[in-house]
């Protein structure tokens, strides 16, 4: 799997750990996808055991290169031990675990982040389904602004008000994708412009995604412009802004008074 990276001020051996534990639960995910591809096997019990078999990896990689961490995980038990710790593994197993349960479908991801001091530091968001895996260093270049009507990605079932509130300010479009990260690397990528969510989300849903995001050079922020903070002792973020940082203010402008 090639690996694009971006920077941050984290120890090196932190953002290659977290790429490459990232790329390694994306190849194991990879596997299990191919091993039923031929089967009865319900899509339901794919997902289960995708979402079970990367969390007990992630962990178990984890523990072994840092055994003094926190961890948290979408699939784990919350220890709040971790809210003391001066390091804290965010960690979403497999997100977007519907698209992993459809064949042809890449628009899922896995998400490894390392917080401290309520930060994202060091970051990966590993696309297997597009056989790429972007992290914390050094940055990868962030594509060039494609000219045309601003591109919203928002959710394939339930696009948020907000985006569509967006859409219609900006004269732009709204295109439907699967998983947060996957959305949120669409922008890093050049795919779309921006990603804006209401509603509410988990911080594993977002920690890495953002910490890549920032380190390419995109706007990250709550919708009203306010810092995103991490490792909290309700895991719940409201409301999250990644976009190209061109179109922040004319975003927040809408996103604040809304």
């Amino acid at each position: 799997m090639s690996t694009l990276s971006v920077h941050s001020s984290a120890d090196p051996a932190d953002h290659r750990a977290a790429a490459e534990i990232a790329t390694e639960a994306g190849r194991l995910l990879l596997d299990l996808r191919a091993a039923v591809a031929d089967t009865a096997t319900d899509p339901a019990e794919l997902r289960a055991a995708g979402d079970r078999a990367s969390h007990e990896l992630i962990v178990a990689l984890l523990a072994q290169r840092f055994p003094d961490d926190a961890v948290l995980s979408e699939e784990g038990a919350d220890d709040t031990a971790r809210l003391d710790a001066a390091r804290v593994w965010i960690v979403d197993p497999l997100d977007g675990t519907r698209e992993f349960g459809e064949a042809g479908r890449s628009d899922w991801a896995v998400h490894v982040a390392l917080v401290v001091g309520g930060d994202v530091v060091a970051a990966a968001v590993a696309l297997p389904g597009r056989d790429l895996t972007l992290a914390t260093d050094p940055a990868p270049t962030l594509a060039p602004a494609w000219g045309g009507a601003p591109r919203l990605v928002v959710s394939r079932t339930r696009p948020p008000a907000v985006a569509e509130q967006l859409c219609e300010h900006l004269g732009g479009e709204l295109v439907p994708l699967g998983s947060a990260g996957a959305k949120a690397m669409a922008v890093v990528l050049g795919d779309a412009d921006v990603y804006a969510h209401s509603g509410g989300q988990y911080e594993w849903d977002s920690a890495a995604p953002v910490g890549v995001a920032r380190a390419a050079g995109l706007h990250v922020s709550r919708l009203d412009g306010s810092p995103l903070v991490y490792n909290r002792e309700e895991p719940w973020l409201p409301d999250l802004l990644i976009c190209r940082p061109e179109l922040a203010g004319a975003v927040l402008e809408v996103t604040r008074a809304g």
